[in-house]
């Protein structure tokens, strides 16, 4: 079953209020964030609505609070691909479906970007197979759209901040209809 907008509204609206795992945001500050940060890059729509969705899979499977506490790995980048399949094209779904890979990539290419991560993405981080090694790193960047996946994840990983404003849903949502496929 494909989700529609009208149902991705409904699902961070039932759902966005909830603490995003060990961070001091919400779910729905998260994704707005993430999509506040490609928009400010001049990312298209179609990567801006991937940064929007790309921890939809959260909210589709709830493992509880801080799943990686418990030695859980939800999948979450896998989890929402079927209900975007059909919604929405291979490059936005690329881009989502790559962006915990995208971190393993940069922990296993820029030596400081895993001091930088949070204490949950250290820990999501070895749950999802650790940092590549080199020859992993060098294929997962000859996939097609890996490096959208990279842009997404280093948004994805500066949308944590505490209050900070970004524009509604609605306004990214409107960007995601442009996206949609016919």
């Amino acid at each position: 079953m494909s989700l529609t907008l009208s149902d991705i509204q409904t699902l961070f609206e039932r759902r966005g209020g909830e603490q995003y795992s060990g961070e001091p945001v919400t779910q729905l500050q998260h994704a707005l964030q993430t999509a506040q940060r490609a928009e400010q890059e001049d990312a298209d729509d179609e990567l801006v609505t991937a940064a929007l969705l790309h921890d939809l899979g959260h909210l589709l499977n709830d493992q509880g609070e801080s799943p990686t506490l418990r030695g859980i790995d939800d999948l979450h980048q896998y989890f929402a691909l079927p209900f975007l399949r059909g919604v929405f094209g291979e490059r936005l779904l690329c881009a989502i479906k790559w962006h915990v890979d995208a971190k393993r990539y940069l922990c296993a290419t820029q030596p400081a970007y895993w001091q930088s991560l949070s204490d949950d993405s250290k820990r999501s981080l070895e749950l999802q197979g650790g940092v590549f090694p080199t020859a992993e790193a060098e294929r997962f960047m000859s996939q097609p759209h890996a490096a959208e996946a990279v842009r997404l994840r280093v948004w994805d990983d500066l949308a944590k901040e505490a209050g900070r404003p970004t524009p509604p849903l609605s306004h990214y949502l409107a960007r995601a209809w442009r996206c949609l496929r016919a």
